[in-house]
């Protein structure tokens, strides 16, 4: 699964720790979610996606492997 996370703080100007802070996760977590080591549940793709006001396919993607 690929993502934008690292395009769209760097739009809205914020920090992974502004971006963790405001779902709740660690800067470490969005780190992860950046450099894709780290699938989402449902509950944090949404709450990052209401945080950046987009719908989730605006924000992820899934990858050829990813679709099974």
């Amino acid at each position: 699964m690929s993502n934008r996370i690292r395009e769209l703080r760097a739009r809205f100007q914020w920090t992974q720790q502004d971006l963790a802070s405001k779902v709740g996760v660690t800067r470490q977590t969005i780190a992860a979610l950046e450099k894709g080591n780290y699938i989402p549940s449902l509950l944090l793709a949404m709450n990052i996606c209401l945080e950046f006001q987009m719908t989730v396919e605006e924000v992820f993607q899934l990858n050829g492997e990813d679709q099974q």
